[in-house]
This record gives structure tokens, sequence and C-alpha cells, in this order.
């Protein structure tokens, strides 16, 4: 057995060991407002519910191991004791990573990622209203762990009002854990839909992922694409070059044919599959080239 004393790992190791052994857990998938009312949303996964009398729910946003730096939420709770904490399902958890992106101070996460503000009935920062159920919550305290990397922040909430989804209710008023399709969160890349098991997410770019908000109009409208396949579409750098999509429709006899036939509709089914597949700058490549 490998047995090991904490004080004598790197940060990051020591995380990494922390978040593959204590899994699925939970995210909170925290929406906040900074003093001027700039929106915020970040998910979190060191989270859960601790009291139900009162509602208490508490989530850390930890200071970052790399540089020691704290989070735009922390600050945010600090300043305005209040947050929503929007639970994450399976429909939008590629936008949810995608939000987690690591923005400048005054981007709108929930532009970015592709995300619809929905105002709260108690407290200042807005919902999430993709989300299945959203807890509108007061800050009671803030207890912070530790002033080093990777040191976590305890944020104790108070819920004061839940709004619930109709569509993952049964027939007595209560959630239904099948309809709800909840995801948790493991170690890497690694999340737990609580319907199917192990999936991955690729983590968002170091860089910054152009955002929802960048695709153009004729793709976010269409029906063929969900909130899921959006979030990878946003999670790119940038947007191959008319050079690439020239090079790729060249040398793609199947991506030629689809071209050939005219038909939006293949088009689009195409781009679905590739994306089903995570081969997204393909599906961007064949969304954006002509005949």
């Amino acid at each position: 057995m490998l047995s090991i004393n904490p004080k004598e790992l790197a940060p990051a190791k020591l995380q990494g060991y922390l978040q593959t052994a204590v899994s699925p857990r939970p995210i909170a998938f925290a929406s906040t407002i900074d003093e001027n009312g700039t929106p915020n949303l970040s998910p979190f996964s060191f989270f859960n519910v601790f009291s139900s009398n009162p509602p208490i729910l508490i989530f850390s946003p930890a200071r970052r191991v790399r540089n020691n730096t704290i989070k735009h939420t922390l600050i945010n709770v600090q300043d305005i004791k209040e947050v929503v904490i929007n639970i994450v399902n399976y429909d939008m958890v590629q936008q949810m990573s995608l939000s987690s992106t690591e923005y400048p101070d005054g981007v709108n996460e929930f532009e970015k990622a592709g995300f619809t503000m929905l105002a709260s009935d108690l407290i200042k920062p807005f919902r999430v209203a993709e989300s299945p159920v959203q807890f509108e919550c007061k800050v009671n305290e803030i207890i912070a762990l530790g002033d080093q990397g990777g040191a976590g922040n305890l944020v104790i909430c108070e819920v004061v009002k839940i709004h619930i989804r109709e569509e993952v209710l049964d027939e007595n008023n209560m959630i239904d854990q099948h309809k709800i399709d909840v995801v948790s969160r493991l170690g890497g890349n690694w999340y737990s839909r609580a319907n199917a098991g192990l999936f991955e997410v690729e983590k968002p770019l170091t860089t910054l992922g152009i955002g929802v908000d960048q695709i153009p109009a004729f793709i976010k409208e269409s029906t063929f694409f969900n909130g899921n396949d959006l979030g990878k579409l946003g999670n790119v750098e940038k947007i191959p070059t008319q050079e690439e999509i020239t090079i790729f429709v060249k040398e793609n006899f199947e991506v030629k044919a689809v071209l050939s036939a005219d038909d939006l509709n293949k088009k689009f089914e195409k781009a679905k599959e590739y994306l089903d597949q995570n081969q997204v700058l393909n599906a961007w490549k064949l969304l954006l080239a002509d005949k």
C-alpha cells in the first residue's frame, strides 16, 4: 500500500490525490455579482449540503495552486454576501465547463457560456435559467482555511428561496432522480452522470475560448445543436481560417459530398457527428465551408 505524508507532497500532486479519491463530488454552479453589478458565474466541486433546518449549503473557492491567487467568486461574496447556487445536469455540462475559463475581470460568463440570466426574487445575483434547480442564498460566513495555494475558503450559505423546473418533478412534486440527470466531478477530465456513469469533458483552454457569444447566429439558432454542442464550439481559441477550411474540404471526400448536396440539414448532421466524436475543429470547418 502506498502511504503518503501530505506535508511531503507538492500541493498540485496532493490536490490530485484528494480530488480523485474523494469523488464523485456535486457541483455548485455559483452566480455572484461584484460591487458594480457585473455578473460572474463559475463552478465549484468542493460543495455539499450540510443542514436542512436551517437549510445550509457550503462551497469552497480555493486559492489557485499555481499562483496563490483568489477567484472572482470569492471576492464577490466577500463584498456582496449573496449567491445563487445552480445545480448542473448533463444537458448543460459543456457550457458549465466553458464558464470556468479564466476570463478577465468584468467579462460576463453567462454570455460567454451561452446561458440565460434569470432575475432572482430575493437577492441580486442572477439565476441560470437552464439549471434544473436554483438556490437563492444569503452568505452567513466565510471561513478561510489557509493563505497558501490550494487553501479553501468555506462559503456558508443559507438558502432563502428554491426554484425547481417542473420537468424534473414526479407526480408528487418531488425531484425525480432520473429526470434531473445530475452530473458530478471527479479528478482530471472525468465526470459522472447519475443516469449513465463516467464520461470526460476536456478542461477549458488555458488560453481563452472564444465563447458561445462568438458563434454565428445560423449555428446557435439551429435546432441541430444543443447546449453541450455550443459549449464545445465555444471552447476553441480561434475560429479556423479560410485557408484551413479550404484544405480540409479539399482533402475530405465525404465533406465534399455533403457540401455538393447543397442541403443545410445534411451539413448540420455531419457537423453534429463531428461534435459527438469531439472533433470540434472539423465541425467548425464544415459549418463555415461553402460548396
